[in-house]
């Protein structure tokens, strides 16, 4: 049985689960579960990232966690028992996961890896944080890891920043939107903090810091390992300031052997210390550890005779340094000891041993010596953050290993009440003796002691370093043989404060002998008293004593006897009558130098303070004594504190009116002191004194005498300089009155309460007389006013002590009422009396409900003044901000309706009117100089929207009733309305908060939302009826689209996660102001029409939405427009500007609308559809809308909801018809617009984006007459053509708006990029540019008509200059044409088939233009990588509905050949082919493919019998080239021609080759190199011997074909004549070819006679007319009228070639197709066979097939053929040779005279094997170039092959090839031929023949060979 869960409600997946069970629920490992039954091992839940998706899932699978259950049932809620932190970090995690494997895919490497590295930081942290082991400050630093890798990861990826506080995320229903606002603003801030900023953040997030954190370095010495010495040693470390050249901090001495340990067992791993108190600044200076190694031991370390065994010596070693700053990051950032080696340098030069840590820092590596090893001192090093005792409770283990506290030299930052210190830091600085009468410098060493009064040695009064007990004397080390020795160690001398006044210091000098006795001689002394005669202990200096001479024998048992004498100079000048016969004389050329430093708490080197302390002994000098007080120094004040304050009260009680006001300025003085930033840190010692030690009963009433006197004569003063120092130490003169009152209440049990209390009462009568004073004249007093303002809120608190609340809420809006209201009082007093409202809000005395609503009336009223004038925006913004922050968390423990109803009345207004202030001096600041002045920075527009909406979400109905209710008239509602309606717009326009404010800006909507709920009713109430107000209802339907549309509110681009989130808390704020929206239009009634069309754009926006119940509760809303449109006007359907001239109207079709080009005339109507188009338009064109959109308008869809579809609302008006024309307007137009929209948005290639472009503008052309949307498009599509290089494309599409355009001098206004000029002025400048377009394409036939046109406007204004311009470039389009290279480019048929391609591509069929030397694979390959989702089509067979259905992508491409228009220029014998060549492939607009076919049984003899052919012609609805290098196929017709028609085009086409080749030779087109020619001539001649023409005779002159087929009788007399015209034209052929042929071709020519008399013979039969020869071949020649015109016998130059003017012999000579499906119908010029003897018995089918047609070939892959023959050979050719005569050599010459005609083109590449990429085979020796390949049983019948392909397919260098001379003669080839064939490398060796083209020619002459 399944049953409810009571403990186990939540868990996590600990194991996958597949849920292969019936209702099993499939899990993910890591996913959370909630657990709603059980039942045996099993539970039944859901999964939290699927709420709604129940299943059942093993128990052991999941892991349970404690959960908080609410509303226990079927709809209950689980809340994870975990800290929120964890419960973030998890979720943070799992949505990282999915974006981190995006980064891989997106190829961001650099993230991808630092975020994986965070992650597993935070899994880590994680880990540590749910273990449990952590203490809380340990917690607290993990957290704040964790938080910070956090806000790193989401700013990084992208995702919303998340406010915290304490590290956890804040409930924003829980906290005001200011303080929100300004968490954002921290959160902001501690992402781009370094994580080592700890403090920063603290601060960062409210933790206030008044006491600076001291800094501890722990230092422990693990080893020496530099044991050379053999020796005892003595370390001390200390820390040295570099840049003051001195210790800061006491050393630390270690005492290790000679083997490197402790010299105490009991030291073993317990040699540490703790560096103490080191400030924030101290931190930042050039620190170093420094580390003094002395040795224990013989005066020299290597020399045993200096000195006996027994007696050892101080002796300086060597010394390490080691810089704090290179370590201090490494240390900061671990929270344990890092160990650190330190070399230890030793002194080159004893003398110089007080410098040799400087000596190595500075890096003086002569001064020193390295040692031979990098071993030397191993330390540990670790900082501390913290006071002692923090650090003693965070660190026990350090204090449990006897750590040596080792502190600084002077007072640390601050010194609390109760510390004592009583420290004296004396430093042996260096002495000058006199050698003596010896030969050599002494070793002095120095023997200090601390002797009492009485002569006795103070015990342990000497301590050489922490880490070694106190000692009673100390030796210094000795220097070697130097009288002047500098030693520089500091010792520290802690003598107990009751022994330190009398007590004296000895210093003896010895000399230390090196001989075998070693006898230390002593040999003089010096002293120096701790405490002078007047109390004050020895000054911090340096002190020269005196040396007295001395011996062993001298006794220092009677100190008196040396105690008497002066020490120093000083002592000598105070008396100087001292007896010379004393027992100790004095040396004087002997010196002596030691200097001192005190830390002491109780002694004092001051005799001013002194006195003061001392004042009873001086009772005439006190006066002078508190006058005197001023004048010591702070540092002494600061250590004296306590006593100071003790001493001030005593002597006030002592004599009040005596002392009164004297201790009254010395306690401002010291009050004062403490507020200078240097002494700000004992604050908090005075705060404990007052709290602790203070015991002044009776001060109180002295000092508010005192304070009322200074305020009473501030009116009076001139000079005011005590009156303001005793305004600023106003605190803690309260804080003294007030405890002080205590104190005496206390003693007395509440006595004189009455007193005390109308005395403040008096005293605060003279603050507001103070405040209320005119400043304006006298700067003396508006100091006096500022510093009473500044310290002012300071006492409240104090107060507090004494007064009820209400009490001190009312002195304090007395106080703040005497302020004078004006804000022109002066900038400065202004900012202070801000100021000072500011602290009082912030005052725990506003916290309280009932001051507040005392205070809030007088706090508001002067916010409302500077906010009305505009002033000191920001400090008003931080009171505000205060406020609502008070109120927002009051208004969760109790009421606070009054206080908001304060505030709504005081503030809401001009609240609204400064935003709108900022807004617009904002937009108007980045409009003029792209930056924002300093008061209208984002920060302070968001700070007044955060104080907005915190004010407006604190509003219930109550307070906007009241607001509504107070508006005197409807004026100053509507102009209130329209202030928060423009304050919200701008919201949202100006994206006042960052995208990644995700919680702010949904607040920001929810409080929006709310308030136009509220308002709306007060909108419809007073602005609908007769009062009907446009402006104020257009604002608000303004708001209302700009609302829903906001970014932040889109859903559908949320996780799923984030999506649920803000719906569970807010909902879809879109549908609920949707609703709103919809509801507020039915309420306008017949003010509907006002909107039309003016809101059909923004509510179409709205519809865009991707949201079903917005778009249905929206579209009603358009029926509505319609039919209120319909009763108005009769029509909703668009209309324009129509003006009156007939030429209103284009030769187009188009109106012509004034908005894009001409200026308005009679009349304008504006209407649904037009306004609707141009919306759609541009909000798609944005990215917006979706497939789902486009159904809402279509008759299918059936809309959700409360409200019919918007067809089922037309289908019910008399309108109708119009309706669901519109609606499918608009639906069709959606579906290119949606097409449009995901081509730009996509990655689309530049043809899909011009296709779609054309399809839309056409559109707007054709279908709904746009024209102002047609011409953007133009604009458009032409820079989509100019960014493809589609120059002549773009020129046509220009050439569109420029037909739009007379010549005319309308005036037009500004549109797109054009500036207001005429007509005329933007026609003329849009030829000029077309025909640059034109000129950069190489179209200078299309460029020559406009210049043309504008030559006749020129002319007609006689701007000649303009007019020779346009002429000369007319010129120059000539030249071009004639001298300039272009190619020929192919054309190819493509089907788009299936219902996955665009709308503008499905199930159509284009041809296409193709790109210069694109060939049919190229092409191919181009199209499928354009839709890499198509598959080609292997068959040119039209799809059946099956593929054209589908969802999917079928491609059916095949070239195809163009058939031009103009055919009359092609027909002229001396047009040069350069200008033919255009003709032939532009303008044209049909194209046809053949299909071979056989119909009947095939003539296996002769099979052109039956081989017909299938002929499709495709008709384009434009011509190509036009605005786009493909046009959609509009007609298509199919014809069938017979094989004797077939026959008649092939010989008709060779013939017109023939004639066009031989014209150019004998009109000198062609000049040199006849090698074309004599191509030619072989191709036919050879084909015709060897079968060729005689295949037609055998075929069609055959009686029984005749028999059978008698209306074909015209046709085979056809054939007869033009086989006989071939015959004379190959004569004529001949006959040029002897006058032109280069002697070493005379073998060629002499065969070509041969084999042409061969072919007349073999005609000669069916032929009779060909009986003689031809003049080629005789002398003599009797031509046929109808073919040749001769006068006498013929010579080459009197022959002249007569056309036949037939359309078919036109329709084959005109274009010849490199890709066509019949040889027949598209022979081309040159592009031949030469075909030999074994081709006769090949059938004509199996030549058909060598064509591979469409149904086999034109789609495969191996139609690469043409690709590569053009692109690698584009001129040369191709021949078949089998048994034609040709030699190897004869062969070889003529392919590389082939070769050299063609200036700059690659050679031809040949494959080795003979190629499947053929010219196909014809009857007529001619070929074809759309054969992919032959059938295999072909492919090894032909020995050798080269190609020549067509005229157009060459540049026109080949048209008219230049003969190429050497040395200005023709050059000599079969010498050339010799010498290659001789070397077999020659031709390989051709600098201009790649390494392929080598390779390619050598196996071409191998075929040669091998057929020779």
């Amino acid at each position: 049985m399944w049953s409810p869960t009571e403990e186990e409600k939540y868990g996590v997946v600990i194991c996958s689960f597949r849920g292969a069970v019936p209702q099993g629920l499939v899990l993910e490992l890591g996913e959370t579960v909630q657990i709603l039954e059980k039942c045996e091992g099993w539970y039944r839940g859901v999964s939290i990232k699927k709420p709604n998706v129940k299943g059942i899932f093993p128990a052991n699978y999941i892991h349970l966690k404690k959960a908080i259950v609410s509303n226990r049932g079927q709809y209950e809620t689980v809340v994870p028992l975990e800290d929120s932190v964890v419960t973030e970090v998890t979720a943070t995690l799992q949505e990282w996961a999915v974006l981190w494997k995006q980064l891989y895919v997106k190829h961001k490497v650099d993230l991808f890896y630092k975020l994986r590295h965070v992650m597993n930081e935070l899994i880590d942290l994680r880990r540590q944080l749910l273990s449990g082991h952590l203490t809380q400050d340990q917690v607290r630093e993990v957290k704040r890891h964790l938080t910070v890798r956090l806000d790193w990861g989401n700013e990084h990826l992208g995702l919303d920043l998340v406010p915290r506080k304490d590290f956890e995320v804040v409930d924003s229903d829980q906290i005001s939107v200011s303080d929100l606002y300004k968490m954002h603003l921290s959160s902001r801030h501690s992402v781009q903090q370094s994580t080592s900023q700890v403090d920063t953040i603290r601060q960062r997030h409210g933790e206030a810091c008044r006491m600076p954190v001291p800094h501890h370095f722990f230092l422990s010495l693990k080893s020496f390992t530099y044991n050379t010495i053999g020796e005892d040693t003595d370390v001390f470390f200390s820390l040295y300031d570099v840049r003051e050249g001195k210790q800061i901090s006491e050393r630390f001495m270690v005492r290790l052997n000679k083997n490197g340990g402790p010299r105490n067992p009991e030291k073993i791993d317990r040699m540490c210390a703790l560096f103490t108190d080191l400030s924030s600044k101290d931190m930042k200076r050039d620190l170093y550890i420094v580390a003094h190694v002395i040795r224990i031991g013989r005066m020299l370390l290597n020399d045993s005779k200096k000195g006996p065994p027994h007696l050892h010596y101080r002796r300086p070693y060597g010394c390490a340094v080691l810089s704090i700053m290179d370590v201090l990051q490494s240390i900061s950032e671990i929270k344990e000891e890092k160990d650190f080696v330190l070399k230890v340098y030793t002194c080159n030069n004893e003398n110089e041993w007080c410098q040799i840590h400087e000596n190595i820092i500075r890096k003086s590596s002569t001064k020193y010596t390295a040692p031979s090893s990098n071993y030397g001192l191993i330390i540990s090093l670790q900082l501390l953050r913290g006071d002692m005792e923090q650090i003693r409770r965070e660190n026990p283990m350090i204090f449990n290993r006897g750590v040596s506290v080792t502190r600084k030299l002077g007072f640390p930052d601050v010194i609390m009440p109760g510390d004592i210190r009583n420290d004296l830091y004396l430093t042996l600085e260096k002495g000058d003796f006199e050698r003596g009468g010896k030969s050599v410098q002494k070793n002095i060493e120095v023997t200090m002691y601390v002797l009492y009064a009485d002569g006795e040695i103070l015990k342990d009064c000497i301590s050489l370093g922490s880490g070694e007990p106190s000692r009673s004397a100390y030796h210094s080390f000795v220097l070697y043989h130097n009288n002047s020795p500098r030693w520089g160690e500091i010792i520290k001398l802690p003598i107990p404060i009751d022994r330190f006044r009398g007590s004296h210091l000895r210093f003896e000098f010895r000399h230390c002998s090196t001989k075998d006795k070693g006898e230390k001689k002593l040999f003089g002394f010096a002293f120096t008293p701790l405490m002078r005669d007047d109390g004050t202990t020895l000054s911090d200096d340096i002190h020269e004593l005196y040396v007295y001479k001395c011996d062993e024998n001298s006794t220092f048992n009677n100190h008196a006897l040396y105690l008497g004498l002066p020490c120093c100079k000083e002592d000598y000048n105070g008396c100087p009558n001292i007896p010379s016969s004393l027992i100790f004389q004095r040396s004087t050329k002997e010196t002596f130098s030691v200097s001192t430093q005190l830390s002491s708490t109780k002694l004092t080197q001051n005799v001013d303070l002194l006195a003061l302390l001392k004042w009873k002994a001086y009772p005439d000098r006190v006066m002078d004594i508190l006058g005197r007080l001023r004048h010591v120094s702070g540092e002494e004040i600061v250590k004296f504190l306590q006593d100071i304050l003790d001493t001030l009260f005593v002597v006030l009680d002592d004599n009040t009116e005596k002392y009164g006001l004297l201790v009254f300025q010395s306690l401002v003085f010291i009050i004062n002191l403490l507020r200078d930033s240097k002494y700000f840190h004992f604050r908090p010692v005075m705060d404990t004194y007052i709290q602790k030690h203070f015991a002044g009963a009776l001060a109180y009433k002295e000092l508010i005498r005192c304070l009322k006197w200074y305020m009473d004569r501030s009116a009076e003063l001139v000079r005011q300089d005590h009156i303001q120092e005793a305004m600023r130490a106003l605190e803690y003169l309260f804080k003294f009155i007030v405890q002080s009152r205590i104190l005496y209440s206390r003693a007395t049990c509440g006595m004189e309460e009455e007193q005390f209390r109308s005395s403040i009462q008096e005293l605060f009568q003279s603050i507001r007389f103070v405040l209320s004073l005119d400043s304006r004249s006298s700067e003396t007093l508006i100091f006096t006013q500022a510093a009473l303002l500044n310290s002012f809120p300071a006492i409240f608190d104090e107060l507090l002590q004494m007064f009820t609340v209400q009490e001190v809420a009312e002195f304090v809006r007395g106080t703040l009422g005497s302020m004078p209201s004006t804000v022109h009082i002066g900038q400065s007093m202004d900012v202070v009396k801000l100021q000072s409202i500011a602290r009082t809000v912030d005052s725990r005395l506003f916290s309280f409900s009932e001051s507040r609503r005392i205070l809030l009336p007088v706090v508001l009223h002067h916010i409302h003044l500077h906010l009305r004038q505009q002033k000191e925006l920001l400090i008003c913004s931080g009171i505000l901000s205060s406020i609502f922050s008070i109120i927002k968390t009051s208004s969760l423990e109790g009421d606070v309706v009054e206080e908001v109803e304060m505030m709504v009345e005081s503030l809401l207004d001009v609240l609204l009117q400064t935003l709108l202030t900022i807004m617009s001096k904002s937009q108007s600041q980045e409009a003029v100089r792209g930056q924002r002045c300093p008061q209208c920075t984002a920060e302070i527009t968001g700070e007044y929207v955060s104080c907005l909406l915190s004010l407006l979400r604190q509003m219930s109905d109550t307070h906007f009733q009241h607001l509504l209710d107070n508006f005197q008239s409807k004026d100053e509602l509507k102009e209130f309305l329209l202030k928060i309606f423009c304050v919200f717009r701008n919201l949202m326009k100006m994206s006042v908060f960052p995208r990644d404010w995700m919680v702010m800006r949904l607040l920001t909507s929810n409080i929006i939302v709310t308030t136009v709920q509220y308002l709306s009713s007060a909108l419809h109430k007073n602005f609908t009826e007769t009062d009907f107000d446009f402006k104020v209802w257009n604002s608000y339907f303004s708001l209302a689209v700009l609302f829903i549309n906001q970014p932040s509110l889109q859903l559908e681009n949320a996780t799923p996660a984030k999506r649920k989130k803000i719906l569970d808390k807010y909902g879809d704020m879109r549908v609920m102001m949707a609703y709103e929206l919809f509801s507020m239009w039915q309420n306008l009634g017949e003010h509907k029409i006002h909107f039309i069309p003016g809101m059909i754009g923004p509510f179409l926006g709205v519809t865009l939405v991707p949201q079903p119940e917005v778009r249905n509760i929206m579209i009603p809303i358009f029926h509505d427009m319609m039919d209120w449109e319909q009763r108005k006007n009769g029509n909703f359907k668009q209309c324009y500007w129509i003006t009156v001239q007939s030429d209103s109207w284009t030769k187009s079709g188009l109106p012509l609308m004034i908005s894009a080009t001409r200026t308005p005339t009679p009349f304008v109507c504006h209407w649904v559809e037009a306004e609707l188009i141009d919306k759609l338009d541009s909000l798609v064109s944005e990215g917006k809308g979706d497939e789902n959109y486009r159904e809402l308008f279509s008759l299918l869809t059936q809309l959700f909801g409360p409200y019919p579809s918007l067809l089922e609302k037309i289908e019910q008006e008399t309108w109708r018809e119009t309706g669901i024309s519109f609606v499918t307007s608009v639906t069709r137009l959606m579906e290119r617009l949606l097409d449009y929209r995901d081509c730009m948005k996509g990655d689309e290639t530049e043809n899909k984006k011009i296709g779609c472009t054309v399809n839309l503008m056409n559109f707007y052309k054709s279908e709904i007459n746009k024209e102002e949307m047609y011409i953007r498009y133009i604009h458009k599509l032409c820079d989509m053509h100019l960014q493809a290089e589609n120059y002549t494309e773009a020129a046509f599409t220009l050439l569109l708006y420029c037909e739009l355009l007379q010549w005319e001098d309308r005036p037009l206004r500004e549109f797109l990029h054009y500036p207001s000029q005429s007509e005329w002025q933007r026609k003329e400048g849009l030829c000029r540019k077309i025909i640059h377009y034109f000129n950069k394409g190489k179209s200078w036939e299309f460029g020559i008509p406009l210049c043309r046109e504008l030559a006749i406007q020129y002319e007609s204004l006689y701007d000649y200059q303009s007019l020779s311009w346009i002429r000369k470039m007319e010129a120059t389009y000539y030249d071009n044409i004639m001298e300039q290279q272009r190619l020929e480019p192919e054309f190819f048929r493509v089907g788009f088939y299936g219902r996955k391609f665009p709308f503008f591509l499905r199930n159509k069929e284009y041809v296409c233009r193709g790109h210069d030397y694109e060939r049919l694979e190229a092409f191919q390959q181009r199209m499928l990588s354009e839709f890499p989702q198509a598959i080609a089509m292997q068959h040119p067979n039209h799809p059946d509905d099956s593929i054209l259905q589908c969802d999917a992508q079928y491609l059916q491409i095949y070239a195809v050949t163009p058939i031009p228009d103009n055919i009359d220029v092609l027909q002229m014998d001396r047009v040069p082919d350069r200008i033919k060549s255009f003709y032939r492939v532009n303008n044209i607009r049909k194209f046809r493919y053949d299909r071979p076919f056989h119909k009947g049984p095939k003539d296996k003899e002769n099979e052109f019998k039956s081989l017909w052919i299938e002929r499709t012609t495709l008709t384009l609805t434009h011509s190509l080239p036009g605005i786009s290098r493909w046009f959609e196929v509009e007609r298509r017709e199919l014809v069938e021609v017979s094989p004797l028609e077939n026959a008649i085009q092939v010989v008709e086409n060779k013939n017109q080759e023939l004639r066009t080749l031989i014209s150019q030779y004998q009109h000198k087109q062609m000049h040199g190199n006849i090698n074309l020619l004599s191509m030619c001539l072989n191709g036919v001649i050879d084909a015709a011997v060897n079968g060729g023409i005689a295949r037609y005779q055998e075929a069609f002159f055959d009686k029984d074909y005749i028999a059978k087929h008698p209306g074909d009788a015209e046709k085979i007399t056809q054939l007869k004549e033009l086989m006989q015209e071939q015959v004379h034209v190959l004569g004529v052929g001949l006959a040029v070819h002897e006058k032109f042929v280069h002697p070493e071709m005379r073998p060629l020519h002499k065969k070509l006679i041969d084999q042409f008399q061969m072919m007349r013979s073999s005609l000669y039969h069916e032929l009779p007319g060909l009986d003689k020869l031809s003049p080629a071949c005789s002398g003599t020649s009797t031509p046929r009228s109808n073919v040749l015109v001769s006068h006498g016998p013929m010579s080459p130059e009197s022959i002249k070639l007569v056309h036949r003017h037939s359309p078919l012999n036109l329709l084959g000579s005109v274009r010849h197709s490199s890709s066509s499906l019949s040889s027949h119908t598209s022979s081309e010029t040159g592009n031949l066979v030469i075909l030999t003897d074994s081709s006769v018995g090949e059938t004509a089918e199996d030549m058909y097939h060598m064509q591979a047609s469409p149904s086999t070939s034109s789609l495969s892959s191996t139609h690469s053929a043409p690709s590569q023959m053009i692109n690698s050979a584009p001129s040369s050719a191709r021949v078949l040779v089998k048994g034609a005569g040709l030699t190897t050599l004869e062969a070889e010459a003529l392919y590389l005279s082939t070769e050299q005609i063609q200036h700059g083109r690659q050679p031809c590449k040949l494959p080795h094997a003979a190629p499947t990429n053929v010219p196909h085979l014809c009857p007529g020796g001619t070929t074809s170039r759309g054969s992919p390949s032959l059938p295999d049983k072909y492919r090894h019948s032909r020995e050798m092959m080269m190609l020549l392909p067509a005229h157009r397919d060459r540049p026109s260098s080949a048209m008219y090839p230049a003969a190429i001379m050497e040395n200005g003669q023709p050059p000599n080839f079969q010498r050339a031929l010799i010498q290659q064939m001789i070397g077999p490398c020659k031709p390989c060796s051709d600098p201009n023949l790649s390494v392929a083209e080598k390779g390619n020619f050598r196996s071409w002459r191998a075929c040669v060979h091998d057929n020779s």
